[in-house]
């Protein structure tokens, strides 16, 4: 169960690693108009919001892997707990107020790795 613990957040990090590229350095191009459901002009006056937005999600990632490379176990467990907490706290308000789609692409793996590492 450890392992898979390990894995989910590692996912969890890697998917907020992807949304941060996405975010701050793709806003404008196709990919990210896809992802997010945009056009090219909302994409444009938005840029610098989500450059912030791709920021914050830099920082939940950073923070997950913070907790996967803890040389102190039980620090680094309470780390990840915390880190896939706020992860889920943003994919439930970004679900009621962005799009719904956030909550299960964002919060169910989240809610995944939490329920791993609480198990492990």
């Amino acid at each position: 169960m450890e392992m898979l613990a390990l894995i989910l957040v590692a996912l969890v990090a890697v998917e907020h690693i992807y949304i941060l590229v996405l975010e701050m350095f793709l806003w404008t191009k196709p990919r990210a108009l896809k992802v997010f459901g945009m056009s090219l002009e909302d994409a444009q006056t938005s840029k610098t919001l989500a450059a912030n937005m791709g920021l914050y999600n830099g920082f939940l990632a950073a923070g997950l892997i913070w907790g996967l490379l803890h040389p102190a176990a039980a620090i680094g467990e309470q780390v990840q707990l915390f880190f896939l907490g706020c992860v889920i706290v943003a994919a439930i308000f970004g679900g009621l107020t962005a799009k719904r789609s956030i909550l299960f692409v964002q919060g169910t793996p989240a809610l995944l790795a939490l329920i791993a590492v609480l198990a492990s």
